[in-house]
């Protein structure tokens, strides 16, 4: 099975999806320059009066390392632990029109810590089904029209705690053909981190690029601009190794570079692209779970301190609808604890 998305999906993505940014053109220097021609927002589906925090409606199943994604301008919450410690198959979808939940069709098997993205469907990879010692490689894809998952082709080699990108339209494919996945980061199945970077291509092809720098899992990415962000993460599982790198892909040149790095040193991190910054929020230290959010300054490659979040959490997940970044799930303390949490931050 396979998807491919024509121009017209490919123009509505760049407009609507403010996860997934269009790629402009970048200064003399590598530095890409702001979406828009002043550096403001993508725009607004449902403006907001207040900007900050704001809580809202609670997910309706509480759970930690959820997958989170946005599709049709409502937001999908997918698998994780629940509170009694299992796997989760749920799919629960938040309208932030109607601040309300409804529940969909589930996944045909549990995951926790997988990764999610939107390319017109909404595709879930990797993760665990059951402890941290049997990855996966299998790739589920949502029909929303239909509500019901089919499997595609699977990732190259299982691997949870990862992270996925997507390039749209793809740098090296036909624009009419879609875009390029990639698989960045996680884990084996002996807990050793993965430096290949796998790329799916609108054939349905997967095939490897340059690696990773700093191998990594419970890492966040990031796709703005044409360029694919690789934020924070941890060694093997072990949050006293956590990492504050931040390392930049550029999918014309198949090269990575190092950029500003992290303030605070943190995983199991969520993070959203928003105008000219990327938003990271929460995430584990060894001191506890963090309300840490910092924003990345694509233009001076910066960074700076924000509010911090209502909720401490750590394994959450977030996803831009309109003009407000959702910030849902995820543990309040250490280890397998779980959380109904859905705050809002408005840049």
């Amino acid at each position: 099975m396979r998807f491919r998305i024509i121009n017209a999906i490919a123009l509505a993505t760049c407009v609507a999806f403010a996860a997934l940014a269009c790629k402009g053109d970048d200064a003399a220097d590598g530095t890409p320059t702001p979406s828009t021609a002043d550096g403001s927002p993508s725009p607004q589906l449902f403006p907001t009066p207040n900007r900050g925090w704001r809580e809202l409606a609670p997910m309706p199943t509480p759970r930690s390392g959820v997958a989170v994604a946005e599709l049709n301008s409502r937001i999908y919450v997918v698998g994780g632990f629940e509170a009694d410690g299992s796997v989760s198959n749920k799919v629960e979808v938040y309208d932030p029109l109607l601040d309300s939940w409804t529940s969909v069709a589930p996944l045909p098997a549990p995951r926790h810590h997988a990764a999610v993205y939107n390319l017109g469907g909404l595709f879930v990879a990797g993760g665990y089904e059951t402890g941290f010692d049997d990855p996966k490689a299998t790739i589920f894809v949502y029909d929303a029209s239909l509500n019901s998952w089919a499997e595609v082709t699977p990732l190259p080699a299982p691997r949870g705690a990862l992270a996925a990108a997507v390039d749209f339209p793809c740098a090296e494919e036909d624009p009419l053909l879609g875009g390029c996945v990639y698989a960045i980061g996680g884990a084996a199945a002996d807990g050793s981190n993965i430096a290949t970077v796998s790329l799916n291509d609108p054939s349905g092809a997967w095939r490897d690029v340059a690696p990773l720098p700093t191998p990594r899992d419970n890492l966040a990415s990031a796709v703005t601009l044409g360029l694919i962000y690789a934020i924070g993460g941890r060694v093997e599982g072990d949050v006293a190794r956590n990492l504050n790198t931040v390392e930049r892909y550029d999918p014309e040149t198949d090269a990575w570079t190092p950029r500003a790095p992290l303030p605070t040193a943190r995983s199991g991190i969520a993070a959203a692209p928003y105008g000219a910054y990327i938003y990271v929020f929460g995430g584990e230290s060894p001191d506890g779970t963090l309300q840490t959010v910092e924003a990345y300054d694509l233009v001076n490659d910066s960074w700076k301190a924000l509010e911090p979040m209502p909720t401490a959490r750590h394994g959450l997940g977030a996803a831009v609808v309109g003009d407000s970044i959702y910030v849902i799930g995820g543990g309040e303390t250490p280890g397998a604890s779980v959380s109904d949490a859905n705050e809002a931050y408005t840049p």
